[in-house]
């Protein structure tokens, strides 16, 4: 499965590149993520528990980063297994591009699996793994940037620190 897509996050480059390789912020992106841990020249462990169709498993797994050019593209690649159920495999080549206003974050994601997980088709194995990485580039967003309001709010002078991501509240 491939998938490829956009997102405009209404932070600097810089800020955005920090975010990516900051394992507290993947944990929180990556849906059904309960843990992570190491660092991004080592790679990263998880684990990760998720429902497909009828199918839950806990994968766990290694998230390595390559291609790396600090502050404009990587590539991240995540492998798990989750016993019976199967594994997963899978990675996105980001690339961040500064715009007026904040940064274009192009990603391109492949994801395949096998075992059990295989058997219950593409149809639904294409649409949670797009699910899964709509999910995970908003959450991202969101912790950038804080989450988008519906309608615009008038805010009285010092009212704006509390409409930041929690990521960027954390580095001022």
């Amino acid at each position: 499965m491939q998938l490829s897509d956009f997102r405009e996050i209404k932070a600097d480059p810089a800020t955005v590149w920090a975010a990516i390789l900051n394992p507290d912020v993947l944990k929180e992106c990556v849906p059904g993520c309960e843990s992570m841990s190491g660092s991004v020249a080592e790679g990263f462990e998880a684990v990760v528990t998720q429902k497909v169709g009828p199918v839950k498993a806990t994968f766990k797994g290694a998230v390595t980063f390559s291609d790396i050019v600090e502050g404009q593209s990587l590539k991240i690649s995540g492998e798990g297994k989750g016993g019976p159920a199967g594994f997963a495999k899978g990675g996105a080549a980001v690339t961040l591009e500064p715009m007026e206003g904040g940064t274009k974050l192009s990603y391109q994601v492949d994801a395949s699996v096998g075992g059990k997980i295989a058997q219950l088709g593409s149809r639904i194995i294409d649409g949670f793994a797009k699910k899964m990485a709509d999910e995970f580039f908003t959450r991202f967003q969101d912790a950038v940037e804080g989450p988008q309001e519906d309608e615009p709010a008038e805010t009285a002078e010092g009212e704006g620190e509390k409409k930041k991501g929690w990521f960027k509240r954390l580095i001022g």
